[in-house]
């Protein structure tokens, strides 16, 4: 989706409400809750943030995704919410305009903001999906398709070969959640252990699941979006693609180079994000090509010929 038009659809809405475009089904938390119930909210709700609000209902602290992550790491997900949470919560007013949102989340760069009533009692929640959602409904446009990933997702075409994968009909299928770190390489791994049972050569399949583990990492680190792997298998290639509907890559040529990684520090001290996903791919598969568009997703295909196939052609 262009930022132009997002530009010229706040400007055209900017005196819009709060009460408008905010979510009221907020899903919240009171302090005396531990972390690891926050954890299991996070993961059934698919959220990645939740308010903690005391018995006035007053917005006391708010519990994110990262926390939880920092718990993970130091083994204190067990700690009341109330001794971990963040204070001092940043909250839009229902009454709050647009342009009142988008400055807020410009200035703090959040993911979402609790809405309170003149009581300051929570009413809502605000993510930047909330807005953007709002904002192509006013238009009545509800889809902004980039036409070839239209065609790559709904007519499923191949990127490398042109013919056609149908989802339904893949050998393999995989969904990654992207809520779990520690799940990271489950999808890889099981894969792996499909392609051996299916007599694919040894070296063929860590191939494989060498780079498909890097796409799968970065679904989990870096799309806020669950994702799929699926894989094709005939007599000549492996065809893996890898795809989530998350944030997308904002500089796909920035990303290719080895090192380069946006991925946060807690992340980084967990092992994952060293900037090699995307050079990986590249290096352990035959042929690589990636789709991606800031807010609509990532797509990367990767083939991997069948070793005789090689072989016959001299490539090995």
């Amino acid at each position: 989706m262009s930022v132009s038009i997002i530009d010229r659809l706040q400007a055209v809405f900017q005196d819009v409400r709060v009460s408008e475009f905010m979510n009221p089904d907020v899903v919240y938390v009171t302090p005396d809750k531990t972390l690891l119930h926050v954890k299991e909210i996070m993961r059934i709700k698919r959220i990645s943030g939740v308010p903690v609000v005391n018995e006035e209902k007053h917005v006391i602290g708010i519990v994110s995704l990262e926390d939880i992550i920092k718990a993970l790491e130091g083994g204190y997900i067990k700690d009341s919410v109330e001794k971990r949470m963040t204070r001092n919560v940043v909250c839009l007013r229902e009454s709050d305009t647009l342009q009142d949102t988008v400055k807020t989340f410009e200035k703090y760069g959040y993911g979402r903001f609790p809405v309170v009533n003149d009581e300051g009692k929570l009413v809502g929640i605000v993510t930047k999906h909330d807005i953007i959602y709002f904002l192509l409904a006013k238009l009545g446009i509800m889809y902004l398709h980039d036409k070839r990933m239209e065609e790559v997702l709904e007519k499923g075409t191949s990127l490398i070969t042109g013919e056609t994968l149908e989802k339904g009909k893949a050998d393999f299928v995989f969904h990654i959640d992207y809520f779990d770190v520690n799940m990271i390489g489950i999808g890889a791994s099981r894969l792996k252990k499909f392609l051996l049972d299916r007599g694919v050569d040894e070296e063929l399949a860590r191939k494989v699941a060498i780079a498909t583990y890097e796409a799968e990492a970065n679904v989990v680190i870096h799309s806020e979006s669950d994702g799929y792997i699926y894989c094709f298998i005939d007599d000549e290639k492996i065809t893996v693609r890898v795809e989530d509907k998350g944030k997308g890559i904002e500089n796909l040529e920035l990303a290719m180079k080895e090192g380069y990684s946006t991925a946060p520090d807690h992340i980084r001290e967990l092992g994952f994000g060293a900037g090699m996903g995307l050079p990986n791919m590249k290096r352990y598969s035959d042929k690589m090509v990636i789709i991606s568009e800031v807010g609509k997703g990532v797509i990367v295909e990767m083939v991997f010929f069948r070793r005789d196939e090689r072989e016959d052609r001299g490539d090995s």
